[in-house]
This record gives C-alpha cells, structure tokens and sequence, in this order.
C-alpha cells in the first residue's frame, strides 16, 4: 500500500477535554455539534478530493469525535502509529485554539522530522504567531488552499523549497521567517466536482469510519452540503466571514460563486444517501437573480429535503420558484433580535414587517420548516432586549406557529467574537470589550473552568455574566414556549429546567473557587460530568426528513457497495501498476547474464 501524503487532523477545542474540568455553555445547542466542536469544516473535503485528484493520498481524520465516542481511544498511540509525509491541522474556529495547538505538539513529539501544516481563517489571521510555535512548520492562508497545498506537497516530497508557493507563512533553512505573498485568490470557485463516493472509498480504504464522520450524530441524522461561494456581500458585525474581514485579512475583494450549474450538479450528486438532509450554504440570491434563477432551473425537480439560507428577506415570486424546483424545501434566516434598532446595530438592516411577510409568503409556498435564529450578546442589546426577544419568539409561534413548522433558536454569541471582525477590529465603535487579543491568550482562555470567562468579550450594555445569566434565562422561557406549541415536551422542558439550575450552582461554585484549585475543583468532578454529558440540544433543521424512506436503506446500499469493489478494485490497479513499474526497473537493469548489477 503507498504511503500517505496528508493527514488531516480535526482537534476538539481542547485537546484533553476528557480529563479537563470545565462547565461548557450552551454554545452548540443551533449546530450539529457538542461543545468540543468535533465538527470539522466542509473546506477538508474539497482538499482531499482535489488533492486525490492531483495524486495525492489523503486521509482525514477526526480526532475530536474519536476521542469522544471512545473512553479508551489513545490518541497519541494513533498519531505514533501514522506515517504521512505531512500532518495537516485545521485552525479554522478559533474555538480550537488550544486543541489545534495541543494536537501539533503532540505530533511533533511522535513525529519530529515530518512537517505540520496549519489552514484555516484563524490561522490566516494569526499565522505569524502560528510560526512562533516550534511545533508548527508552515501556515496556508487564504480561503483556497487546495492548489497551494498541493504546490506545498509537491516541495516536500521532492525536496525543494517552497518560495513559490502562494499564500505560505513558513521559516526557511536560517529559520527567518517568509510570509510568500497571498496571490491565490480564485475570482470563482470553479473546483472540479467532489467526488461523492471519494469519501466513502477512502473509509474503507483506511477502515475508519468514526475519522470521515463530520459530527458525532452523522449516521443517525446524515447530511450533505452545497457551498454557494466563499466571501461574502455583508458586513454583520460580528463576523469573521464578512466581507470587511475577508477582504482586509484574507485578500478577497469580492466573493468567488461557484457556477449555479455546478452548485445543482453537487447537490444532486449527493442523492446517494438515501434521503439525507441537503443544505445550500450561503444565499443564493448573493450573486444575483439571474444566478438564483440558474440554480434553481438547473436543479429542479429535486424531491430530497433541502434547507437554504436567507440572508434577508425573500419575495414572493422567489419563494414559489424555490418551491417549484425543490418542492420538499426548508429554510433558515438569521434574525439576530427582534429589536430593529438592535439588529441595524449588528449589520442587518431590515423591518420585522419584511420578515413576516417572508415567513407568509414560504408557508403559502409549501415550505416544510422555517428556523429562526436569534443571538445573545450583540451590540445595543440590554437584558430586556432578550427577554423581549423571547417574548417576539412567542408572538411569532402563536402568529404562524399552529402546524409546527416555524422553529425558533436563541444562543449567546460564543466562545469567542471572531477575530477579523469588524467588532473584534474596532471595538469601541460597535461598543465592545474585548479581553483577549493574542492566539495565546485565547488557547489559555479556553482552559478556564467557566464558560463565563472563555467568553473573549463584553459588551456596553451586557457584561460577561449578563450574558452567560441571560442566556440561561432565554432558554428556559423559550423551552416553555415552544412546549405550550408542541414543538417540546413536558418531559425535555423539565431536563432542561434541572439541567440549567444545576449550571447555575456550578457557576456560583466555579466562581468561588481560588484561582488554582484543583483540589476543590476536582470535587466538583461528577456534578460537571453529568452537566456535560448532557447536549439536550434542539432537533434542527439538519435532523429533518432523514428516515430512508421505503427505497432508501437499498440505495444506501447499492452506493456502499459499489463504492466499496471501486476501492477494492483501485488498489488493485495501484498494486498492479507498482508490480508493473518494478518490472520494468528490473528488465532496465538486468545484466546479459541475467543477474542483477
């Protein structure tokens, strides 16, 4: 078997999150994640596809999600035992700070001569504190790495140095530090289609099915997504993917689209699962109408359930031309508050009034769910601006609510504001206090016992812990809510209502405690074990529409399998071509007697 090129390591935020005492907030409760963010970022597929297609061997391998489905899984035994000619970290979330860095030095340890490579948004942003870490070789910057990477590989296996290869932070032979420029910036996202059955050939070639898993619940609630572009046309505050950051620290002027062609061309290759939950990331009304109107001629008729994203309102005739191509569709938009003066604060500037025709115009449409989202911790936003937020959340279920079909979400902003966002950048003009600037001072944050004080910031309205009390508090009215519409019930109200008072406790317990105490702390050992073992999280939309389905469990079947002899039969044309070439090395130089020289 040849030997593999890249591994690419998924870290938990922290890395030995199994042993470390920590009280985790409700920070994960709107994502297919538990609060060691084990999902790894959709960017790692589309570098093993491109990298298998430019002949390299790649593995991925999620390490968060394979230390927590197993108590007994030895990490460090793991990465002793893999051999690639590079390790590849992601450091896209700034949440995985301390697990991402914690994951390079154990490599290096095991594996001193084989370099490591850190991606991602937050290691563009701090790529040059990456390279103060001796455990990390080099840093790809960027939001397209694939060809750089495969540049980057192609050094490393032949020898050479890497000074042409864009978007690269690394150290040469004297240990100065390079920073190659960050020129490889596609105008479009013009990849060549995934390979959907890549992943699938690659698990059995490596026999790991937990390591390809994108989150712990995949196979009960499998889904796939569809990305629109990378970049973005707004400018919430917030964000480290706004167009402010993006361009100011990832070099892209304007977003790159993929082809709406090739977006329905990648939602429909993902079919092969039965009847997964599809996602369209990003609006796909960014590039235009014309380019929403390709996308949706171009996929239609497709009868799996699919959820888009709304970035603002919609209108009427573009909800029932969703409807018309995609007539099992779900949608989510991101309200932030239900305060208008809160919400314009924040980047987003239209009228309640808007969203409630919306939200008319998509159940007149056929739309199966519409999610909601709301947020804790923004800017002008009071305690009462929460508690009014609920209360909208309340109105809106009674308004629209009857069939179960709308579904709202309130979170706090958290662990982290994004560095590279505007808020992060300038935060006095948006109102904001920011505790930690450096990645070191928020790998270090991310082991404080509270969630209280990971948080990276306050705001002039709210305080750390008005923000941590008030997301309590939302959540639990909220529960109450949706029980007395059915979207609960009596028996989840309850667990969660237990759940948040003993957090409470804890909290009050956490902050009483001296700086340093790990005997007291250790005490407080099984009452954070059960908070945490807890993640009562809402069923989202990602949970919607999954049952196989009469034909499903056979089509499911009929991809595995097939895909299964294609990964049998590619090793045996790799074992074949080997044999092959030894051949032919030993005919070049066997000596006219026939022995070898």
């Amino acid at each position: 078997m040849s030997k593999l090129d890249l591994v690419i390591l998924h870290p938990p935020s922290v890395y030995d999150f199994r042993r470390e005492l920590k009280l985790y907030g409700p920070v994960s409760e709107v994502v297919p994640s538990t609060p060691i963010f084990e999902m790894y970022p959709f960017g790692f597929a589309t570098i093993a596809s491109y990298l298998q297609q430019e002949g390299f061997r790649t593995r991925i391998v999620n390490l968060g999600l394979r230390m927590m489905n197993d108590p007994s899984f030895d990490a460090e035994r793991f990465i002793t035992s893999l051999r690639p000619v590079a390790f590849g970290i992601g450091l896209h979330w700034l949440c995985h700070a301390q697990g991402a860095l914690e994951t390079a030095k154990l490599v290096k340890r095991e594996h001193p001569h084989v370099p490591v490579i850190m991606g991602g948004f937050s290691s563009s942003y701090y790529h040059e504190e990456l390279m103060e870490y001796p455990e990390v070789d080099y840093v790809l910057r960027g939001d397209s790495t694939e060809a750089p990477l495969a540049q980057l590989l192609a050094c490393l296996k032949g020898g050479g140095e890497p000074d042409e290869v864009p978007n690269l932070t690394w150290r040469d032979g004297e240990g100065s530090l390079k920073a190659n420029p960050l020129s490889h910036v596609p105008d479009t996202v013009d990849l060549r289609p995934i390979d959907q059955g890549f992943m699938v050939r690659t698990v059995l070639r490596d026999r790991d099915l937990t390591g390809y898993m994108p989150f712990r619940d995949w196979l009960e609630f499998p889904m796939g997504a569809g990305i629109t572009c990378r970049g973005c046309t707004h400018n919430c505050v917030t964000c480290g993917g706004s167009a402010y950051a993006f361009n100011r620290f990832l070099g892209r002027e304007k977003p790159a689209f993929r082809p709406p062609e090739a977006l329905a061309g990648d939602i429909r290759d993902m079919r092969g699962f039965g009847k997964g939950l599809l996602m369209v990331i990003g609006d796909i009304r960014q590039a235009g109408r014309d380019y929403a109107r390709r996308f949706l001629d171009a996929v239609a008729v497709l009868r799996n359930p699919i959820t888009l994203e709304l970035f603002s309102p919609a209108s009427k005739d573009f909800l029932q031309h969703v409807a018309a191509a995609m007539p099992n569709f779900s949608l989510e938009i991101s309200l932030e508050s239900h305060d208008p003066v809160v919400r314009r604060a924040f980047g987003k500037h239209y009228s309640n009034e808007a969203v409630e025709r919306t939200i008319d115009a998509a159940f007149s449409a056929g739309c199966k769910r519409l999610d909601i989202y709301f947020m804790i911790g923004l800017p002008k936003q009071t305690r009462q601006s929460v508690r009014d937020t609920v209360a909208y959340c309340g109105e809106l279920l009674d308004r629209y609510g009857k069939d179960g079909r709308l579904h709202p979400f309130i979170s706090p902003l958290a662990p982290f504001l994004d560095p590279g966002s505007l808020a992060f950048e300038e935060p006095e003009r948006y109102g904001y206090r920011i505790f930690y600037r450096t990645l070191e001072e928020h790998r270090r944050a991310l082991l404080q016992p509270s969630w209280q004080y990971v948080l990276n910031y306050e705001t002039e309205w709210m305080t750390r812990e008005d923000i941590v009390l008030s997301s309590y508090e939302a959540s639990l009215e909220l529960n109450r809510i949706k029980a007395s519409h059915g979207l609960m019930s009596p028996e989840e109200v309850a667990q969660q209502e237990q759940r948040t008072r003993n957090a409470l406790e804890l909290l009050e317990a956490l902050d009483d405690l001296a700086e340093g105490d790990q005997e007291k702390l250790e005490e407080l050992r099984p009452q954070l074990d059960e908070i945490n073992a807890i993640v009562a999280r809402p069923k989202n939309d990602w949970e919607l529409g999954l049952g196989l389905g009469k034909w499903g469990l056979l089509r499911k079947g009929y991809f595995l399998v097939s895909q299964g002899l294609a990964a049998f039969f590619n090793q045996l044309r790799t074992a074949m071509a080997g044999r092959r070439v030894s051949q032919r090395r030993g005919e070049r130089v066997a000596s006219p007697s026939g022995g070898q020289e």
